[in-house]
């Protein structure tokens, strides 16, 4: 027992320092490597109480597991991974779901089971609920089903009913020491997918980021209870981690969109108010005329009904550039859709090579998934340094020449502070419509994953670039490389 304690207590620290090295980006990489040694060392730890069909039978179940996961690495697309972190929590939480399952006909009334009745039932709810949350967050991200939030009447009322009703399940289960156990444990995976499906359906816009961190929380309390369950020290432990970390990053980014988890989990409900009214002025299209936005679609000139791959910057958006010696840029999911972090590398290269200040505005939220935005100009090999938070960069808007926005919308959207009654209302953006000049690398002038049309385009001092944002992105450059 005691060895068993210090090499859980060995393991964990490992993880507790890999944690801790990951907040540099200069040590990120060896707190990668540690708590992967840690992980290494977990799983053999575990075989090595394993003998005979035990071991053989884990040995496969671990092999056909890895060479899932190595397959699913190498195939997921950049793009894809918000899907696939969502993905990846279903699993662990409904591995720790079927782990307590698992064990439950070994404890059947015993009368010192207490214990492991409680925590049992606490992973099957928990871990079947991050499964049903974060298959619907899936089919949301992927655009396959209930992309914009969906409300049913009296849903909240039903949400709290069926967790109530699992943690009824939970505590008749542990009072009668199991002897129910398969009907229980039933109904309360029965209960806890019904609430997961519940709590994400009427999730949406920018709230997404959020739901996908705390489900990573639910999946590492899963795993923590799971591990109490089958007295396993270091899946508690190593639980228990993934869920205060994940537990943590859900709060910092509630504080960062201004809204409490209870607001964000209510889901968004319509307001009459929350119309938006365009402001004065229109966006300008790359030939510096009026047109660009939604308001004005039918009235853009031929130049601008172009892609973006054929739309050529005129000599006014050429002076701009040379002129910036400031330039913030602002990158949203656009930039990973269109792939274009490596077209954004060399334009910051070109830019700097001419002696010009760059940053990037980072949002809280920007993208699917937490830290979506610093994973992609990590892969291009932007500088850590250049990557600016919300609260500080938004007091620079102000001083900067020119801000180059790259498939962002919602997070840069003056609606959100000036209508009521929207997905996005009372969240802080990033102060783009500060700056002296404007250049949107959009798709299209169409609303963002919020579905509320973006005031920003309406702006005298903007000019958008509608199109893949690597092909105008690709056009800025040349037009630096000519300069």
């Amino acid at each position: 027992m005691a060895v068993t304690i210090a090499v859980s207590a060995v393991i964990i620290s490992g993880f507790l320092l890999g944690i801790f090295l990951m907040q540099s980006p200069r040590t990120a990489l060896w707190g990668n490597r540690l708590g992967a040694l840690s992980m290494l060392a977990a799983a053999v730890w575990v075989f090595s109480s394993l003998n005979g069909g035990s071991l053989s039978s884990a040995l496969l179940y671990v092999a056909a597991g890895a060479a899932i996961g190595i397959a699913l690495g190498q195939s997921v697309r950049m793009i894809h991974m918000p899907q696939t972190v969502a993905l990846l929590n279903g699993f662990g939480g409904a591995a720790s779901a079927l782990v307590a399952w698992a064990a439950a006909p070994g404890y059947s009334g015993v009368e010192t089971a207490l214990l492991f009745w409680a925590t049992s039932g606490l992973a099957v709810g928990i871990g079947t609920l991050t499964f049903s949350g974060s298959v619907i967050a899936v089919l949301k991200l992927q655009g396959l089903a209930f992309r914009q939030p969906v409300q049913l009447e009296g849903h909240g009322h039903l949400l709290r009913f069926s967790i109530l009703l699992a943690a009824l399940l939970i505590i008749i289960n542990t009072a009668y020491l199991g002897f129910y156990a398969v009907e229980m444990i039933l109904l309360i995976a029965l209960f806890g997918l019904l609430a997961g499906f519940l709590m994400a359906l009427r999730i949406g816009g920018a709230d997404m980021p959020i739901v996908i961190s705390l489900l990573n929380s639910f999946s590492g309390i899963a795993a923590a209870v799971a591990g109490l369950a089958v007295e396993n020290m270091i899946l508690a432990g190593t639980g228990a981690l993934v869920g205060v970390a994940g537990l943590i990053l859900t709060r910092i980014m509630c504080r960062a969109m201004n809204r409490s988890l209870m607001a964000v989990l209510a889901g968004f409900v319509p307001k009459a108010a929350g119309k938006t009214k365009p402001s004065a002025g229109t966006a300008k299209t790359a030939a510096g005329k009026p047109g660009g936005t939604a308001a004005k679609k039918e009235e853009k000139p031929a130049e601008a009904e172009q892609d973006a791959g054929s739309a050529r910057p005129e000599p006014d958006l050429q002076k701009m550039l040379a002129e910036a010696r400031k330039i913030i840029i602002v990158p949203g999911y656009g930039m990973a859709v269109s792939q274009a972090q490596m077209e954004v590398r060399r334009l910051v290269d070109l830019l700097e090579k001419e002696g010009k200040e760059v940053k990037f505005a980072i949002h809280p939220v920007a993208g699917r998934m937490p830290g979506h935005m610093n994973v992609l100009l990590a892969e291009a090999g932007i500088d850590y340094d250049k990557l600016v938070d919300l609260d500080t960069i938004n007091p620079q808007f102000a001083h900067a020449d020119l801000v180059i926005v790259v498939g962002a919308c919602d997070v840069v959207n003056p609606a959100a502070t000036s209508i009521e009654g929207t997905p996005i209302s009372g969240m802080p953006i990033l102060e783009a419509d500060q700056a002296k000049n404007i250049v949107v690398c959009n798709l299209d002038e169409n609303p963002g994953y919020s579905g509320v049309d973006n005031l920003l385009y309406n702006r005298d001092h903007v000019v958008a670039l509608w199109g893949d944002a690597a092909q105008t992105l690709s056009g800025l450059a040349d037009l630096l490389e000519k300069d």
